[in-house]
């Protein structure tokens, strides 16, 4: 049956809302999926499971055009949602802060107005329903269960609630930063607070690497380069007179360019081992790579950005937001897919909307 767009868009809040109220970790999507599932159904759209948690779906499968996905992420954050909303989570510590259910709700509207258009669509649209975006490389799951063995090219959308409502980023080139995190375990001998000189005090010698730390972005990198380092966590548990034995910090990184990251890795080792010896300690350094910077192909870009602007108007383009935005995404995978080993996909884009209203608050009508 034909529904109208404004019908779809009004579905679509509600499935948002509802989604909301029932937010998952990575890996742990049961009920989103089959929420996912049932709306698909529904709309006579055939999906088969994926990736455990994951969904995929294509339409027009036998048109001769060129082959397209659109992607989206379902997965939660760890978080206790303070909001009050009427759709709050119902979940505890758990909520959609970062927005996958507007994500979902989006991509199940297009899917409902692409279905209604199926016969006319010049080439096959996969649908992409991602589980654990939020850390769990859902979508490098998804490419080694063959995603997008047929795909062309691949776009997907963040909301972002610094735009205002109407405007989005599309750059060529970088969009989204890459991250990693790491942990430094700063060993040292305790004793007692009043004899300091017979004890080697990891608490001293941590806070002397956190402040040294600091100068690789302001004295070790060009200051070109968009990197961020950041000290997230002190640990050092001990009572009021006691100096401890042992002193952990861990933190993240950004990185804008994905030659960055072996070069701010290796000098944040560099600054811990070094730095230790002259307080009498040892560190131990341990680095954690998570996902690469997401890079946009400038041709799939270009023709999205057309895209936009039709949509939006001339001014749809945010200039004051700062690119790439040093927030990460597991989209990354998807843009870097000759690294598996496999071919086909010539094209790639991730683009930014706003969401914000009027008011500062996010517009029901952007979902």
């Amino acid at each position: 049956m034909t529904k109208p767009w404004k019908q779809i868009i009004n579905a679509a809040v509600g499935l948002r809302q509802d989604l909301h109220r029932i937010p998952e970790l990575n890996w742990s999507e049961v009920q989103t999926s089959a929420r996912i599932r049932k709306e698909l159904t529904r709309a006579e759209i055939s999906w088969r499971p994926i990736a455990r948690t994951g969904t995929i779906a294509v339409l027009a499968k036998g048109a001769s055009g060129r082959s397209i996905a659109l992607r989206t992420d379902i997965d939660a954050l760890p978080l206790e949602e303070e909001t009050g909303v009427a759709w709050v989570s119902k979940t505890h510590g758990c909520m959609h802060a970062c927005g996958h259910d507007g994500h979902t709700a989006t991509l199940i509207a297009a899917a409902l107005w692409l279905k209604q258009q199926e016969m006319h669509l010049p080439g096959p649209v996969t649908l992409i329903f991602q589980p654990a975006e939020e850390g769990g490389h859902g979508a490098l799951r998804m490419i080694e269960e063959g995603s997008i063995d047929s795909v062309d090219a691949i776009y997907g959308w963040h909301n972002w609630p610094a735009l205002p409502f109407g405007q989005a980023v599309c750059p060529d080139g970088s969009v989204m930063a890459g991250n990693g995190t790491f942990r430094i375990t700063v060993t040292g001998k305790g004793g007692h607070a009043s004899q300091p000189e017979m004890c080697r005090d990891p608490v001293a010698a941590a806070s002397a690497i956190v402040l040294t730390l600091q100068q690789i972005v302001s004295r070790r990198l060009p200051p070109q380069q968009a990197v961020v380092v950041s000290v997230t966590s002190f640990v050092a548990p001990s009572a009021e007179t006691v100096t401890p034995s042992q002193a952990v910090l861990a933190g993240n990184i950004r990185i804008a360019d994905n030659e960055m990251r072996d070069i701010v890795n290796n000098l944040i080792t560099q600054i811990a081992t070094d730095t230790a010896p002259a307080w009498g300690v040892k560190a131990d350094v341990e680095i954690f790579p998570r996902y690469g910077a997401t890079v946009n192909d400038p041709d799939e870009a270009e023709r999205f950005r057309q895209i936009l602007c039709r949509e939006f108007g001339e001014e749809w383009e945010n200039r004051s937001i700062a690119i790439p935005v040093m927030a990460s995404e597991d989209f990354h995978s998807r843009l870097s897919r000759h690294d598996t080993g496999r071919s086909g996909l010539h094209g790639k884009c991730l683009f930014s909307r706003g969401c914000r209203g009027a008011n500062g608050i996010c517009s029901p009508p952007s979902l």
